[in-house]
């Protein structure tokens, strides 16, 4: 693991990055979807590109310490399945590459999703979308249904501390949980790309860890990285972000237990001049992906000489943007 090797972070970085590059060429790819505001990627984008659409609207019955349901209100609300159609027909009309389809959480954790998976089916007929659907904690039923809608990609956040669970999301679960989530999303053949939010135990440390070794035990498509950050009316709002240092360990750490899966840096993550560091130590360490990338990541890129891509999709496709 990093930091034990006694190279030192940028021994580590470099050997992170080394690795990825013996794998996946000298590649990134940077993506900006348009469910979050980004100026980089140069042409106008449509707030259609590839919007986030809540099932649930603003509602969750968890209502978590870090989030407190603020998230759901950046999202196109569509409580009912004939509304997830006229919504996903919209983006389609509206040249949109895709959606990101997501929403609260029932008690159990998981997002009441079964009652759309006919609806979701139906969209898939009709268009040529990329739906990307973000679960929650899933039975083997819901997952059969969503794989035979013919999803694209299923992102579920798996969480390592049974504390972290209780104390910050609220939710009686536990490892098992994560488990047989990741279990029944394979086995209904939909490629699963999970994320793992480091820091999310008020800016420390802690299940990260059992998470990375969870994830790697499931054959993921990919996993994304984000980055806890405190959101302004929140019970969390005055905790301050991981350290970086942990941060870049942990990335090179993912590198090392996942050598042969794409990993990305997700949208989530602290703004200003702790964003600029952190993107560069993830180009330092060979991150296959950055979504909405600093300047300071771009630059890094290039002067590393890495083959630069561009996409407006979610970064949960990384598993098939990536070539060589």
């Amino acid at each position: 693991m990093a930091g034990k090797t006694g190279r030192g972070l940028k021994g580590d970085l470099r050997l992170a990055r080394e690795l990825s590059w013996s794998n996946f060429g000298r590649n990134v790819v940077f993506y900006a979807p348009s469910f979050a505001y980004y100026k980089g990627l140069g042409a106008p984008r449509s707030p259609l590109d590839f919007p986030s659409v809540s099932v649930t609207g603003g509602g969750c019955a968890l209502n978590c310490d870090h989030c407190g349901g603020r998230l759901l209100r950046t999202m196109i609300p569509a409580p009912t399945p004939e509304e997830l159609i006229k919504v996903c027909e919209a983006i389609e009309a509206g040249g949109g590459a895709g959606c990101l389809i997501s929403g609260g959480c029932l008690p159990n954790g998981a997002v009441p999703l079964r009652n759309f998976a006919k609806a979701i089916k139906e969209i898939r007929r009709r268009s040529r979308l990329k739906l990307v659907v973000h679960t929650g904690l899933i039975d083997r039923e819901t997952a059969r249904e969503l794989g035979e809608a013919g999803i694209d990609a299923a992102l579920i956040d798996v969480v390592g501390s049974e504390a972290t669970l209780r104390e910050i999301y609220h939710l009686n679960a536990s490892l098992k949980d994560f488990d047989n989530s990741l279990r029944f999303l394979r086995e209904a053949g939909i490629p699963v790309v999970p994320h793992v939010l480091v820091g999310i135990h008020h800016g420390r440390i802690k299940g990260e860890y059992n998470a990375l070794k969870l994830i790697a035990r499931h054959d993921p498509a990919a996993l994304i990285l984000i980055v806890f950050f405190p959101v302004k009316g929140t019970r969390m709002e005055g905790d301050d972000p991981p350290r970086l240092f942990e941060v870049a360990k942990f990335m090179v750490d993912a590198r090392i237990a996942l050598p042969n899966k794409p990993i990305a840096l997700g949208c989530a993550r602290p703004k200003g001049a702790y964003r600029a560091a952190l993107d560069s130590f993830a180009i330092e360490a060979g991150v296959n992906a950055v979504a909405f990338p600093t300047k300071e990541a771009v630059e890094l890129a290039k002067a590393l000489r890495l083959k630069i891509s561009y996409s407006r999709v979610c970064c949960s496709q990384i598993y098939e943007n990536l070539v060589r």
